[in-house]
């Protein structure tokens, strides 16, 4: 296998892989390549190489508990990665190996993943699109078939499907980009879905904001006006199942308290405003009931994104704490059209905001509005803002990208207490 080039830096990045229910199931972690030390991109032509870079970052540079948290990962594997020793040494019951769709199913590849399958792993095929005979045997020993719906019109997806069935595999419906291809695959009998509709947000048209969303905007606006204690309580008494939430994210995130939080008003009083006022944005990404918050993909992103936010900040302008709690909250707030349907002018006139804020907010202005183009550039592979992003940015390079992202991952993950249902 051919090392990787001189000075070259890589980037480990995730795609969601959710349920039918739109829970957070997995991850399939995604290779792309770096910036050399000039400044040019490295060219990364062998897929191996790739792949091996993955596994490296995923299971040895970064804690796999950073990376994956309670989830798992799914990791493409081409036909020589598929035979080498380093697909043995991964964990089995953390990953899912993804044989791409260039691996040709010879009686040898067949049985080398009958052999993997016996050692405990689990298998998808990649990219699917038809049912040809030499094919059957390799789709009979994966447990998950992916297909590109991308490729296909709905009455060729449905007729594949029917072909598909009879296999008895979980279906993961991949490249779905619209509300309404997510409709057709849940209809079709799709357990798994991933695509840019989850993964890169777009405001949903004509959604109503549900009364505990509302009162969230309420209470986060009293926060950041300092209200009295007993108001902010007062209003959490409105909705009980927001009050279960908040302490389960606050008890999930903030392990270096002395004590636990068992209250609201002991939540307020230990964490100070700044702390709720966090917990508060977080929360809006929850839902109402206390259930598990962590299943939601949208708050994985977006505390991902304010926490790594946080981070590249701190290395602007260092020590400057100001200036860092208002990049967290352009992180976690870029989020919020997505959520509630609403444009970002209807949701800041509601909240006082700082005017740089707001206009990283509206404008992508300013270096908050810098950092939020960098950190939406690391959520997409191969995009070729991440290099113009970082350029802009004092004491940023792609290390130091690489180590804020698997920090966030790493804080983002801890909002789950809960293992995933399995597939």
């Amino acid at each position: 296998m051919t090392g990787m080039p001189p000075h070259t830096h890589v980037f480990l990045g995730r795609q969601p892989i959710l349920g039918r229910e739109q829970q957070l199931l997995a991850y399939e972690l995604l290779f792309r390549d770096g910036l050399i030390a000039t400044g040019n991109r490295a060219e990364i032509l062998d897929p191996t190489q790739a792949t091996a870079t993955v596994i490296a970052n995923a299971f040895t540079e970064l804690a796999t508990n950073e990376v994956l948290g309670p989830y798992r990962g799914f990791i493409n594997v081409d036909e020589e990665m598929l035979f080498s020793d380093l697909v043995e040494a991964l964990p089995p019951q953390l990953v899912v190996i993804e044989v791409l769709e260039s691996v040709e199913p010879t009686p040898e590849v067949i049985a080398r993943c009958r052999e993997l399958r016996s050692k405990g792993f689990s298998l998808a095929v990649d990219d699917v699109v038809q049912v040809q005979e030499a094919y059957r045997p390799l789709l009979a020993e994966a447990d998950i078939i992916k297909v590109d719906i991308m490729r296909l019109g709905f009455d060729e997806l449905s007729v594949l499907v029917d072909t598909l069935k009879p296999f008895g595999k979980k279906l993961l419906a991949e490249k779905v980009e619209t509300a309404e291809q997510l409709e057709q695959c849940q209809r079709l009998g799709f357990d798994l879905f991933q695509g840019y509709h989850f993964a890169k947000p777009t405001i949903i048209v004509g959604k109503k904001l549900n009364p505990s969303q509302i009162a969230l905007l309420r209470l986060l606006s009293l926060v950041m006006q300092d209200a009295e204690t007993r108001d902010i309580e007062n209003g959490f008494k409105q909705e009980p199942g927001l009050t279960v939430n908040m302490l389960r994210l606050t008890n999930s995130v903030s392990s270096g308290l002395q004590t636990k939080v068992t209250s609201l008003r002991h939540a307020i009083t230990i964490l100070g405003r700044q702390q709720l006022q966090r917990w508060l944005q977080l929360l809006i990404y929850t839902t109402p009931k206390g259930g598990n918050a962590a299943a939601n993909p949208l708050l994985q992103l977006a505390a991902t994104r304010g926490r790594m936010m946080e981070l590249l900040a701190d290395r602007v302008a260092t020590r400057n704490r100001e200036f860092a709690d208002q990049a967290f909250m352009v992180g976690i707030m870029s989020l919020m059209p997505t959520l509630l349907g609403l444009p970002m002018e209807d949701i800041l006139a509601q909240l006082p905001v700082a005017l740089r804020v707001k206009n990283a907010l509206l404008e992508r202005a300013g270096q908050h509005g810098q950092l939020l183009n960098l950190v939406i550039a690391t959520e997409h592979p191969d995009d070729p803002e991440l290099e113009e992003a970082i350029e802009r940015l004092p004491g940023i390079n792609l290390d130091v990208v690489n180590d804020c992202l698997s920090l966030a991952f790493s804080w983002a993950n801890h909002l789950a207490e809960e293992k995933p249902d399995d597939f």
